[in-house]
């Protein structure tokens, strides 16, 4: 008995460790390759004393260039844009400014349960072994938890009581390349497989694979009308999924915002309508598995004047453009 209430006791100062560990902001993957592109996932893991999160602000380090965040549903974006310390070279271009901070504004994300937020970027003109810190501010309501001190002169900075998250960079190799390239291919062999009804034909159509936590995936494909007639895309519907939404996003004195189509998307006669990262698009909400890359994922497709027709969305890497 005495052995049992030892080890118990252990347990309990592990588990306690453990958790007070998780209660800061960190990345999912602390390590960051040079002159790659990388998906930069923020780990949200509660509120602020209880209240839901409604807002998060995130501060970009020098050297973590090209920023693109990733849409949530039920949140807007901000970006805002200025200029860096550097130039920097984006496939033969000389690039001056770009994303200096991220926010993601009008959520309710429950201290009950954790959330990722993700940006891509890329880590340029950077020595390995340095330590880049993205401060963040969550904003609950009238509360606001800053997760923005760094370690100085070689301090230890998990000691910090609210420590920004870090990304360590680390050599990165190969020959520039990054994912996005091989996405770029994979959207290329989609968009070979068509499927047609009528005078309708989709073509392209591609889901991006999934993060870990993350509650929706997104889906993308093009609609051309070869008719003399009009028509509307009315309705999708998904075996993987509880529900599926059509979506539309655009960009208003720099702030992303994304609204539910309810009405449907418009096919003119004779016209392409193409769903694509950063405006139209398929909500998969209620997913009942993260969609993996290389999997595929089936949908039915209703049409207000052409009738139903099946497609298969193929799933591409999380960096698919």
């Amino acid at each position: 008995m005495k052995t049992i209430k030892t080890l118990s006791a252990a347990a309990l100062v592990s588990a306690a460790a453990f958790t007070a560990t998780q209660a800061h902001v960190t990345f999912l993957d602390p390590e960051a390759p040079q002159e790659k592109t990388i998906l930069a996932t923020l780990q949200l893991p509660h509120g602020c004393d209880g209240k839901p999160t409604n807002e998060v602000q995130v501060r970009l380090p020098e050297g973590f260039v090209f920023a693109k965040p990733q849409p949530k549903a039920g949140w807007e974006l901000e970006v805002i844009k200025g200029d860096y310390q550097k130039t920097y070279d984006n496939h033969g271009s000389n690039v001056k400014s770009g994303a200096i901070e991220i926010r993601w504004k009008g959520g309710n994300l429950s201290d009950d349960f954790y959330d990722t937020f993700v940006i891509q970027g890329k880590v340029s003109g950077v020595e390995a072994g340095t330590s880049l810190a993205f401060p963040v501010k969550q904003l609950c309501g009238d509360a606001v938890e800053a997760w923005d001190q760094v370690a100085t002169g070689g301090g230890d900075h998990h000691k910090l009581k609210s420590p920004a998250p870090v990304l360590t960079v680390v050599a990165g190799g190969g020959n520039g390349h990054d994912h996005g390239d091989m996405a770029g291919m994979d959207m290329n062999a989609a968009a070979a497989e068509t499927a047609t009804l009528g005078d309708l034909e989709v073509s392209g159509a591609f889901a991006k694979a999934m993060l870990p936590g993350q509650p929706v995936g997104g889906g993308f494909l093009t609609i051309k009308n070869n008719g003399k007639t009009d028509d509307k895309l009315v309705a999708v519907s998904s075996p993987a999924a509880g529900e599926v939404q059509m979506h539309e996003m655009g960009m208003q004195d720099n702030v992303m915002k994304m609204r539910e189509l309810k009405d449907g998307i418009a096919v003119p006669a004779g016209g392409t309508v193409k769903l694509a990262p950063g405006g139209l698009h398929l909500m998969f909400q209620k997913v009942k598995a993260p969609f993996k890359q290389g999997e595929s994922v089936p949908a039915t497709l209703t049409f207000e004047k052409a009738g139903k027709i099946n497609v298969t969305l193929k799933v591409l890497s999380a960096q698919g453009k």
